[in-house]
């Protein structure tokens, strides 16, 4: 199996070899791509030395099977026909292609099977926020269809690359120093402050971020589910949180629904409120599992049910998925 990273030198390409190697990926070789500026850096793999190669319209792919691709919107739908040319599957971790009706969008929890049908050898991964939250959604939909989900996202630096992670941190040594803050990844001073604003808003007042999880929960759960979110941006390094309320065709119980969870793959709950035990970005950065905790009936609402959940942005919302992705595909034995 030889497999491609395209956008190795960002803080997603750096993952995904992470990932690769955590999971001991079954690869003869790994090649990595970069833009004109990363090619020629140098990365370490399994002990081995591998420099990026600048991503270019040849003939580069022709004998890669897998392409996890971390590089941009805009790069995924430009090299898209170079990368696939000659067969390779193209996982894409941008926005391009994810509500194409020809794109399979695939969270491997929910809904793996969509693997099988990539007419244009192209499979997208999902949003970060979105990933996280259809996970725990899928455990509940099990036990009662949704009707609709209020969310409101708590979103780390991370979701915003690697740059931002740095502005953050460079923010806190400033302030540390007495020195002017420095604020150009956001809209405002990140550091001491929640930022309801992540990506561009629209006519209809949601930013496009929040109507990705509109449209992207609704695709990848095949389902009528209404979906209201306000994505906030948080002074936390690479772990989103959630606060998510649900209203199902019928009342799931707390204690279902935390059996549910508890079976569920991909999912681990952390929910006993008198030890202070719930999920928090701080501690979870790294981990695979989307964290669910503060399980509780809506007060409101006899058929709402409410809870919280922490998951690792760049992880399981970026490159584990993909790379998850690809082994359910190897298994599958959709990859010759």
């Amino acid at each position: 199996m030889k497999v491609a990273v395209v956008g190795a030198s960002g803080a997603v390409g750096q993952e995904f070899l992470k990932v690769l190697d955590e999971r001991d990926f079954p690869l003869s070789e790994l090649v990595l791509f970069g833009s004109e500026r990363s090619a020629g850096k140098v990365y370490t793999f399994k002990g081995k030395e591998i420099k990026v190669k600048e991503l270019k319209h040849n003939d580069d792919f022709k004998d890669i099977d897998i392409a996890l691709v971390s590089a941009g919107g805009g790069i995924s739908k430009e090299f898209a026909p170079t990368i696939t040319k000659y067969g390779a599957i193209m996982i894409d971790n941008s926005s391009a292609f994810r509500l194409d009706d020809d794109v399979p969008l695939v969270v491997p929890e929910v809904n793996a099977e969509e693997c099988k049908n990539a007419p244009r050898n192209i499979i997208a991964n999902a949003n970060c926020t979105t990933i996280q939250m259809v996970v725990v959604l899928k455990a509940l939909e099990n036990l009662s269809h949704i009707k609709r989900v209020h969310v409101s996202s708590y979103q780390s630096a991370s979701g915003a690359g690697a740059s931002a992670m740095a502005e953050l941190e460079q923010q806190a040594k400033d302030f540390a120093a007495n020195k002017e803050l420095t604020v150009e990844k956001f809209a405002h001073q990140l550091l001491f402050n929640v930022i309801p604003h992540i990506d561009v808003f629209t006519e209809n007042g949601y930013t496009k971020e929040e109507m990705k999880m509109y449209h992207e929960t609704r695709k990848i759960m095949n389902s009528d589910i209404q979906v209201s979110a306000t994505t906030v941006r948080v002074p936390v390094m690479r772990a989103h949180s959630e606060s998510i309320w649900a209203e199902t065709e019928k009342p799931v119980s707390p204690e279902e629904f935390r059996a549910e969870c508890e079976r569920f793959k991909g999912i681990t709950v952390m929910d006993n409120p008198q030890a202070n035990e719930y999920p928090m970005p701080f501690e979870l950065a790294g981990e695979n599992d989307v964290f669910v905790g503060r399980i509780r009936k809506d007060i409101s609402n006899p058929n709402g049910i409410a809870f919280w959940c922490v998951s690792d942005q760049i992880k399981k919302g970026a490159a584990l998925n993909a790379v998850q992705i690809a082994e359910y595909m190897i298994e599958q034995k959709l990859i010759k």
